[in-house]
C-alpha cells in the first residue's frame, strides 16, 4: 500500500513538471535603448506655498456671516466674513449730515463776501485795494486839482492879482479836500477789514467742509471695512472665524483665515556644498515624491541663498514648480535632480516593461524562447521612458506585456 501511494504521487508530480514546462506565454518585447538624457544631482527639499497670508479685520466688530471653510479656494476680492455694519452706517450717515451742515456754512459765508464787496463796488474776484476805492479814488483828483488852485493863487497873489481872501478860499478848499481823502481812506480800511474777516470765515468754512468730507470717507471706509475680503487667490488652510464672535485688530492673533497660494510652490532645496557650483539660476530641475512615484514634476531654480548653513553645510535653493492641478501640496518632501550642463547616455527601456513589487524593481529578460527575471536599478523618467542604471544593456530584449504571468524560467512566445 505504501509503495503504491508513493506511485502514484510520484506520477502527479510528473505530470505537474510536464504541463509547466509545456506552458508557453505570448509577450510583446522591445530592445533597451540609449539615449542621451540631462545628466544631473539628487538633493532633497520640501515645498511651501509662493504666497501665504493670515487675514486679520481693520475694524472691531460681530461677525454675521462667513463665507468660507478649511480647504475653500477663495478669490481674490472675494468677502469671506462680513460684520454687523449697521454702527457703521449710522456713523457714515452722522458724518454726511455733518458735511451737509458745513458745506451750508460756506455758502453763507461766501454770500457775506459777495454783499460786502457789492457794497464797496468791488468786482467778484478782484483784489480790493484802499487806494482804489471810488471815494478815495474821486478825492484823490479833487485834492490833486485843489493843490493846483492853490499854488497859482499863490502866484498870482505874490503879482498883486488877486486878494488874500481868495488866497485863502483856495487853501481852505485844498485843506477840506485833505480831511475828506484821509476819512475816506479811513471808511475804506474798515471796508477793507470787513471784507478780509468775510473771506476769512468763508475760509475756515470750506476747511471745515474738508473735515467733515474727510469724517465722511472714513465713515465710508469704515463700512466698506465690515466686508472683508480675501487679498488674494488660493486655498483656506486655517480658520479661526464663526458667527458671533466679536473681533477686533487691537486682540493679539486677530487673524480670522490663513490662505495660501498654491498654483505654483516653492521648493526649497538644501545642496550640499560641494555641489553648489553646478546650481545656477534659472536652472531646469524635476523632483518626485512619496506620494506620486511615477510622476515627474518640475520647476526652474529661481533664488539662491547668498550664504552656507553654518551647521549643515548646505546652501538652500528656491525653485517655483507649476502645480496647476493642486497634486502638490506645502510641506511635502520631495527628491530633487537638478539638470547639469553636460546630458549623459543611458540605457532607456518602457516604463510599462517594469514590474515593481515595493521598493524591489524588475524587468524579464527574453533570449531563446525563455523570459528571465533581471533585478534593475531605476533612474530618470523621461515621457514614457525610463532609466536603467544597471541590470540591463544596450539592445537586450525584454517583455513589455503580460508581466504578472511571467517568472523566472518560463517559456515566451514573441
Amino acid at each position: 500500500m505504501f509503495f503504491g501511494a508513493a506511485c502514484g504521487r510520484s506520477s502527479a508530480n510528473a505530470n505537474a513538471n510536464a504541463d509547466s514546462q509545456s506552458q508557453v506565454i505570448d509577450v510583446t518585447t522591445t530592445r533597451a535603448v540609449v539615449h542621451q538624457i540631462p545628466s544631473y544631482f539628487e538633493a532633497t527639499g520640501s515645498l511651501a506655498s509662493d504666497e501665504s497670508t493670515d487675514v486679520a479685520p481693520t475694524i472691531a466688530g460681530k461677525i454675521v456671516e462667513v463665507n468660507f471653510d478649511v480647504g475653500s479656494y477663495v478669490a481674490k476680492g472675494s468677502v469671506l466674513v462680513r460684520l454687523d455694519a449697521r454702527d457703521a452706517r449710522l456713523r457714515l450717515e452722522q458724518a454726511q449730515a455733518g458735511a451737509e451742515q458745513a458745506r451750508k456754512a460756506v455758502d453763507s459765508a461766501t454770500a457775506a463776501v459777495r454783499q460786502a464787496q457789492a457794497k464797496l463796488g468791488v468786482p467778484v474776484g478782484t483784489h480790493f485795494s484802499v487806494e482804489e476805492f471810488p471815494q478815495v479814488r474821486s478825492l484823490k483828483a479833487n485834492l490833486l486839482l485843489a493843490e493846483k488852485e492853490l499854488t497859482r493863487a499863490e502866484n498870482l497873489f505874490k503879482t498883486g492879482d488877486i486878494s488874500r481872501s481868495i488866497l485863502d478860499q483856495r487853501r481852505a478848499t485844498r485843506d477840506s479836500l485833505a480831511g475828506q481823502l484821509a476819512d475816506a481812506r479811513a471808511n475804506a480800511q474798515v471796508a477793507e477789514k470787513a471784507i478780509s474777516s468775510a473771506q476769512a470765515q468763508e475760509a475756515a468754512a470750506k476747511a471745515a467742509v474738508a473735515s467733515a468730507e474727510a469724517q465722511v470717507d472714513q465713515a465710508k471706509k469704515a463700512v466698506n471695512d465690515t466686508a472683508i475680503l480675501a487679498p488674494i487667490s488660493g486655498f483656506v488652510s486655517e480658520r479661526t472665524a464663526d458667527p458671533g464672535e466679536y473681533v477686533s485688530p487691537s486682540v493679539p492673533n486677530s487673524k480670522i483665515a490663513t490662505i495660501m497660494r498654491t498654483s505654483t510652490l516653492r521648493m526649497k532645496i538644501e545642496v550640499p556644498e560641494q555641489s553648489i557650483e553646478l546650481v545656477k539660476q534659472g536652472q531646469s530641475i524635476s523632483l518626485q515624491t512619496s506620494a506620486y512615484p511615477e510622476r515627474n514634476f518640475t520647476g526652474r531654480v529661481t533664488r539662491i541663498s547668498p550664504s552656507l548653513n553654518a551647521t549643515a553645510r548646505t546652501l538652500t535653493v528656491e525653485a517655483d514648480v507649476p502645480n496647476p492641478d493642486g497634486a502638490l501640496k506645502p510641506g511635502q518632501f520631495a527628491t530633487v535632480r537638478i539638470t547639469k550642463s553636460t546630458p549623459e547616455n543611458a540605457v532607456m527601456i518602457p516604463a510599462a516593461a517594469v514590474k515593481t513589487d515595493g521598493d524591489v524593481s524588475r524587468v524579464f529578460l527574453v533570449k531563446d524562447g525563455v523570459a528571465r527575471e533581471v533585478l534593475v536599478q531605476l533612474g530618470l523618467l523621461e515621457n514614457d521612458l525610463i532609466q536603467v542604471k544597471s541590470g540591463l544593456a544596450e539592445n537586450d530584449v525584454i517583455a513589455t506585456n503580460n508581466l504578472a504571468a511571467l517568472y523566472d524560467g518560463i517559456a515566451v512566445r514573441q
